[in-house]
């Protein structure tokens, strides 16, 4: 039992940080090599129609860009998802953007840290914003408690009609 009291707290360390980390424009590049595992994996769901206005959604990203690769030959890394995500849409966190870090939910035996986040987002093309809650649950941690997959649920459809027509 009290190793999964020492993992849970080390996911949920590893989680909070993350999620400082880019709630205060930490680099993506930067974000990734800190806190995730040499080959993670990023999903944000929802349906694979938006994927027309909003390249990020509904794609399994995987792996890392390799160094002096473009994003032309490696087009579903990690680091892509996040180059498509701030090319599209823009993040404006404030103090309501996190919750406090006990409020990160842990589950040592299943290997996993679920929490809400709140943001303000604007697209990038129209600059129409809203706000919304959105959740993360990462898991697949490493032994040194780096994180090897993210999920994410959001509001497609704001940022659908935020992006506008094509």
């Amino acid at each position: 039992m009290a190793d999964y009291k020492a993992k849970g707290e080390l996911m949920r360390s590893t989680a909070y940080s993350f999620c400082k980390a880019f709630t205060t424009g930490s680099p993506p590049s930067e974000t990734l090599d800190n806190y995730f595992t040499s080959n993670p994996k990023i999903l944000e769901h929802g349906p694979k129609w938006a994927n027309l206005r909003l390249p990020f959604l509904a794609i399994k990203f995987q792996g890392r860009r390799s160094q002096g690769s473009s994003t032309a030959t490696s087009r579903r890394t990690c680091d892509d998802y996040y180059d498509r995500l701030t090319s599209t849409l823009a993040f404006h966190p404030d103090e309501k953007t996190m919750p406090p870090k006990e409020e990160f939910m842990v589950d040592a035996e299943r290997g996993t840290v679920t929490v809400k986040l709140h943001g303000k987002f604007a697209s990038v093309k129209t600059g129409k914003d809203w706000e919304e809650d959105f959740v993360y649950v990462l898991s697949e941690f490493d032994e040194e408690g780096k994180i090897g997959s993210q999920e994410l649920w959001a509001d497609p459809l704001s940022a659908w009609v935020a992006v506008g027509e094509d």
